[in-house]
């Protein structure tokens, strides 16, 4: 009961993890395309 609950805890971080790096990706693409758009280029 004890290594489930921990596997658990560690599935719940490692989620979140992977939800902020996916979505930290997908703001920076964004922001490209804004930049790109406005006539900036890097």
């Amino acid at each position: 009961m004890k290594l489930n609950r921990a596997l658990q805890q560690w599935l719940w971080l490692l989620s979140i993890w992977v939800i902020s790096v996916l979505s930290l990706g997908i703001v920076s693409m964004g922001f490209k395309l804004l930049m790109t758009a406005a006539g900036f280029k890097s």
